[in-house]
């Protein structure tokens, strides 16, 4: 007896946690207590179930080969002066080669033995009559348009998070595809510029050798180009371009940034970003300030100038801000993709779906009709064809669906419309165990033996049975999880919970039943 003591305590238990697990995702949570409806996790709604959006972003490969080559053939040019080998100019050619042009035979030696001494990624050089042409490997070609994709997804999964949608679903489809869910969203324009912007942060020096609007009109010096600041006129609301001539060459980047977050201006309480450098980053601008005092400076962000303030002393400590007539919002979303980091290469989206909240509700009122019809059916049979102890079997698989509603809760977890099919397949994998339990025993019933012999020898004897059909079940659902899309992925959780949980309330829950009706009852005979 004290057994059974423990092993109802133990039932007992676990479904009470389930229920106060669970009640607050369901809409009893309003009539909770404040301190449980908000302190309890709760189980999420996927894409289909809630609405949100559904995006398929391509990522432009050819275009991260490119950058890549051109910051190559900068770290040439570096290689080249700092060996003093001589050369006319390095240019980028095409997408993915470098052209080094040379002023005789000697010096052309050099320069082969230099790129293969430190830029083993390029193929044996092509001589044009003075000129070098090397191309980038097809590997190093590969390996660049592969890592744009992964550190696309990386930076976007960065972005998304800092943007606080729950459970978002982004993963990589394809050669150069990435899929993102997010369900939930109520802002779907802001997430899209939030998501596609490429965010690339330079310094550089303003060129004052001649005026703005006559370098726009006439072309700009060597070395330098124009560029725009825009600004909305507060009295007409016309958005109007200021030109600037600046230099093409940045003095330091948006890489050396360690943290970019949103303050506030103290005298006009105006938000602009604040820009915190990492120790390489503080020293190079730190140099870069001491060098250009009574210059200005450009905060150029993604080909925008945002301000060009005028450099008064040396700033050290590797602080500096961006300000621009940002409202709350915009200043946010700039402050998490600077901190998120820039996208390796630009984004296109090519699928931009929108499920709205009511298909969402529909396809929850036709999963929980459909759950609700198929478990209908299932305990009306057992009940008729097992009688009491279908009973048993109907209470052990309610307990089920409770304990694996409320573990699905304490984990946090999504549930799609393919999760609810899951948890329906657990109901037949609950049915199923008892079916071959009760099976058993009559079996062992026929033989003759007692009711508590009997009950004793199925339950023995279906173990194995049963733990063998679930740990296969698991495996599958483990290899779904796995490989599986956002939604299949919702199908395995769902699956993997219930059979974890159909083994306990299977194995224990009905058992314990069987046990009393033996010990206290002594019941001569089993209604199965």
């Amino acid at each position: 007896m004290r057994s059974i003591f423990w092993r109802i305590v133990m039932l007992a238990v676990f479904s009470v946690a389930a229920l106060a697990l669970f009640l607050p995702s369901t809409p009893l949570s309003k009539r909770l207590p404040s301190f449980w409806a908000d302190n309890v996790p709760k189980i999420n709604l996927g894409l289909d179930l809630q609405g949100g959006m559904h995006l398929v972003l391509n990522v432009d490969q050819a275009k991260a080969v490119e950058t890549h080559t051109q910051r190559l053939s900068g770290s040439v040019e570096d290689a080249l002066k700092a060996k003093s080998i001589p050369y006319y100019s390095v240019s980028r050619t095409g997408g993915s080669a470098i052209t080094v042009a040379y002023p005789d035979e000697k010096t052309k030696g050099e320069i082969t033995k230099l790129m293969d001494d430190e830029f083993g990624v390029f193929n044996a050089p092509v001589d044009e009559s003075g000129r070098l042409l090397f191309n980038l490997s097809e590997e190093e070609v590969k390996r660049i348009k592969d890592a744009a994709v992964s550190q696309g997804l990386e930076t976007i999964r960065n972005r998304i998070d800092k943007f606080g949608v729950a459970e978002p679903i982004i993963q990589k489809q394809g050669e150069d595809e990435i899929v993102i869910q997010l369900p939930g969203l109520k802002d779907p324009a802001r997430a899209i510029e939030l998501i596609g912007k490429t965010a690339v942060l330079e310094f550089r020096l303003v060129d004052e050798s001649m005026d703005a609007a006559g370098a726009a009109s006439g072309g700009a010096p060597f070395g330098s180009e124009v560029l725009y600041q825009s600004a909305v006129n507060p009295q007409t609301g016309q958005v109007e371009k200021t030109p600037f001539l600046v230099k093409k060459e940045p003095l330091l980047t948006g890489d050396a940034l360690s943290d970019a977050r949103v303050a506030f201006d103290s005298q006009y309480n105006e938000p602009y970003v604040s820009l915190t450098f990492d120790s390489n980053g503080a020293r190079v601008f730190e140099r870069v300030t001491s060098q250009n005092v009574g210059k200005r400076l450009a905060i150029v962000l993604d080909g925008n100038i945002h301000s060009a303030p005028q450099i008064r002393e040396a700033i050290s400590g590797g602080k500096a801000q961006i300000s621009g007539g940002f409202t709350y919002e915009e200043a946010t979303d700039l402050a998490i993709v600077l901190r998120a980091g820039a996208l390796p290469a630009p984004v296109n989206i090519i699928q931009n779906v929108t499920v709205g909240p009511t298909l969402g509700q529909d396809s929850i009122n036709a999963g929980v009709r459909a759950g609700v019809l198929g478990t209908a059916l299932v305990l009306i049979f057992m009940l008729i064809y097992y009688r009491l102890s279908g009973l048993v079997a109907d209470i052990a698989i309610f307990l089920n669906i409770v304990m694996l509603l409320g573990a699905m809760a304490w984990l946090n977890a999504t549930l799609t419309l393919p999760g609810i099919a899951g948890i329906v397949l657990t109901i037949g994998m609950g049915v199923d165990s008892n079916v071959l339990i009760f099976e058993r025993i009559k079996e062992e019933l026929r033989t003759g033996r007692t009711p508590r012999s009997a009950v004793n020898a199925g339950y023995d004897h279906a173990w194995w049975t049963i733990v063998d059909s679930h740990v296969t079940t698991l495996i599958t659902a483990a290899v779904l999880f796995q490989f599986g899309s956002g939604p299949i992925k919702g199908f395995a959780v769902s699956l993997s919970l219930g059979i974890l949980i159909n083994l306990f309330t299977s194995l224990v829950g009905t058992k314990v039943s069987f046990d009393i009706m033996n010990e206290k009852f002594r019941v001569k005979r089993l209604s199965i």
